[in-house]
């Protein structure tokens, strides 16, 4: 299972978690910024997910730049939670993600 945590605007806003092919994205108790995504308002409940969430997969490189960090990093293509993992301390935007261990 892995686990990432994620900022908006530099603030803990909530953590996601995958295994397999099941994703889940939470909000931390009393978050009230601004949601990380508009498919996904500020909100106690879970948001679950059969692939991995467009709002997130939406931040990973491509073309070039994904060839490079796959054959340097040796990832799958299909490994999204990693790549994400990879470029999270530096996305374009006001999301930053981070490893929890």
């Amino acid at each position: 299972m892995r686990k990432a945590e994620i900022y908006q605007q530099g603030v803990l806003a909530g953590a996601l978690v995958g295994e397999g092919r099941h994703f889940s994205f939470r909000y931390v108790k009393d978050y009230s910024g601004e949601p990380v995504s508009l498919t996904m308002p500020v909100s106690e409940e879970i948001y679950e997910f059969h692939r991995f969430p467009a709002v997130f997969e939406g931040l990973l490189p491509e073309g070039a730049q994904l060839a490079a960090m796959l054959r340097r990093y040796k990832l799958d293509r299909d490994d999204f939670f990693g790549q994400l993992l990879l470029v999270g301390g530096d996305l374009v935007g006001s999301l930053q993600v981070k490893e929890i261990s």
